[in-house]
């Protein structure tokens, strides 16, 4: 298990685009954000996701970088970034298992012919520029996830006032 203050895995993946979303490089202001979904078949991430995309703006007046990750191909993430309306926000795709493991994230298999065959499910992570961990939500299920807006009043509280990581002991 993950624990605050301690270092997270590496997190090296190719990004929509070009490039690459390497998290050793990253050098955020405040945090690096992390967001986990679940892929194209899932119709709750494609809302969460729409959400994030029109407040990167915010985040990053916040001093945040946000990515969102998934196990999807390639070709999966392209469709989701297109079906989706998704305009800014990086997407980086082909998540192993293993490595969605390595950051503590529940895994399902397909109960619909839409679905991959193994696939992690959603969580949310702000990672400090010293890639330690900050703060994580990991859900079992596609619902309950974090809503951004309450994600950026809780970052703003944080840098404000300088609020430490809890959960560490």
């Amino acid at each position: 298990m993950l624990k605050p203050r301690t270092k997270v895995p590496a997190l090296d993946l190719p990004i929509l685009g070009g490039g690459r979303f390497d998290l050793s490089a990253r050098a955020p202001h405040s945090f690096s954000m992390l967001v986990f979904y679940r892929g194209l078949h899932c119709p709750i991430c494609k809302g969460y996701l729409r959400d994030l995309d029109r407040r990167l703006e915010d985040f990053a007046k916040r001093g945040v970088e946000a990515v969102a990750v998934s196990t999807d191909t390639q070709e999966r993430a392209e469709r989701s970034r297109s079906e989706w309306g998704i305009e800014h926000l990086t997407i980086a795709y082909a998540l192993s298992i293993e490595q969605a493991r390595q950051w503590g994230l529940y895994i399902s298999s397909s109960i619909k012919p839409e679905e991959p065959a193994l696939f992690a499910e959603p969580g949310l992570f702000l990672v400090q520029p010293d890639r330690t961990l900050y703060c994580a939500s990991i859900q079992t299920m596609p619902f309950a996830r974090p809503a951004f807006a309450e994600v950026l009043q809780a970052v703003a509280f944080i840098t404000e006032k300088n609020y430490p990581a809890r959960g560490e002991a």
